[in-house]
């Protein structure tokens, strides 16, 4: 135990700072307590109302999807009273109020989000992967589309990705929030590169096709000769390694989404993204699979560029959902039936669009209106 007079110093520092929330509240008079007494009760009696009625309401959406997916199992048409069509309610009652009793507390920080120097040290540390960046963007752009060609995405589905996911001049290792830079700007999200794939993708991914994209790189190595080989043969073996830590955890989303931002090696993987050869298969694979999607369950005309967006957007199954939706209901059904309550309040584009057709027109017009940046008509010529 400690002693001496460090030790009486910091006895009497925790005793003072124990005395200041009583110091606090013997500071605050009666009147200034009662008030907040007041507007909390105020405060909890619409809050609680509120939430009442968000809880109905929210559980009608989940038991309509439920519905939805069901009639689709047993090949059922889905009707307009399948989904929920009223806007989901807001509250709009008084703010909390401050207890005055209680010391100003600093707003909490929010947690940082891994940011592309991460993955690539991760890569390094965990699996001795360096992905082999472009020697210009050009480079990518014409790697991206020779790779959707070969899968056969189109050159209109594949730019109206890029421009609604960037803008129409995002980089191939733009990461969400940081394009464009400004002077302290913070990642919102790990999503990177042309269709702004998430670090969740690209565990998943590598989980599903890690064996086919290894066979890619393969025919890639058998082509080459000298160092060019040498270095390809490391970089297969790298991504050997990164394909079996991906398949250390059942195949389910939520386990890939644990492995994606709580693991040293998840951050890695997301580094496969920036590799010239594996970037482009990796963000062709996650909008084939869409197509693929659609095509199982019996869909087959040609998805636009926002039905592909759409689907990249808000997940396979939701985004089917609304691509298969007669055009004569989008006007009719919210956007909210598609989302969770806590995806919905955080989606701005979700809450501002607020029916299915204005939120596909949304998208159209982004893409339309980004077609002529320069990053856009960039990638349209590489095809």
């Amino acid at each position: 135990m400690k002693s001496g007079p460090r030790a009486w110093a910091f006895v009497v520092v925790l005793s003072l700072a124990a005395l200041v929330p009583q110091a606090w509240a013997q500071a605050v008079s009666p009147t200034a307590l009662a008030d907040y007494q007041a507007k909390l009760a105020q405060y909890q009696a619409a809050r609680g109302a509120y939430d009442a009625e968000a809880d109905t309401y929210w559980d009608a959406v989940a038991a309509k999807r439920r519905v939805r997916n069901a009639k689709r199992r047993e090949h059922r048409p889905v009707e307009l009273n399948d989904y929920v069509l009223t806007q989901p309610p807001v509250y709009s009652g008084p703010p909390r109020p401050v207890d005055p009793r209680a010391p100003t507390q600093p707003p909490p920080e929010r947690p940082d989000i891994p940011v592309v120097a991460d993955f690539l040290q991760n890569a390094s540390e965990q699996f001795g992967f360096v992905p082999q960046r472009p020697a210009s963007e050009l480079d990518f752009k014409r790697a991206y589309a020779k790779a959707a060609l070969a899968s056969g995405l189109t050159r209109d589905q594949i730019v109206g990705v890029y421009v609604f996911e960037t803008g129409g001049n995002g980089s191939y290792d733009s990461q969400a929030g940081l394009v464009p830079y400004r002077p302290g700007a913070r990642a919102i999200s790990p999503a990177v590169g042309y269709n702004q794939l998430l670090s969740t993708n690209s565990v998943s991914l590598l989980a599903e096709h890690g064996g086919r994209l290894n066979a890619i790189l393969r025919q890639k190595a058998n082509m080459l000769s000298g160092s060019a080989k040498i270095a390809m043969e490391r970089k297969i073996e790298a991504f050997k390694r990164m394909i079996a830590f991906s398949r250390s955890v059942p195949n389910r989303w939520g386990e890939h989404d644990r492995l994606a931002k709580t693991t040293a090696g998840g951050f890695g993987i997301h580094a496969a993204v920036l590799d010239i050869d594996i970037g482009p298969l990796l963000q062709v694979q996650k909008l084939v699979d869409s197509l693929r999607f659609a095509r199982a369950k019996g869909y087959t005309a040609p998805l636009t560029a926002a039905e592909l967006e759409v689907m990249n957007l808000t997940g396979d199954g939701n985004g089917f959902d609304i691509v298969t939706m007669p055009h004569e209901m989008r006007a009719r059904v919210p956007t909210s039936n598609f989302f969770q309550q806590q995806g919905y309040e955080r989606n701005p584009v979700a809450r501002r669009t607020a029916v299915v057709a204005n939120l596909v027109a949304d998208i159209e017009g982004k893409m339309q209106r980004g077609a002529q940046a320069q990053g856009a008509r960039d990638l349209a010529n590489a095809f």
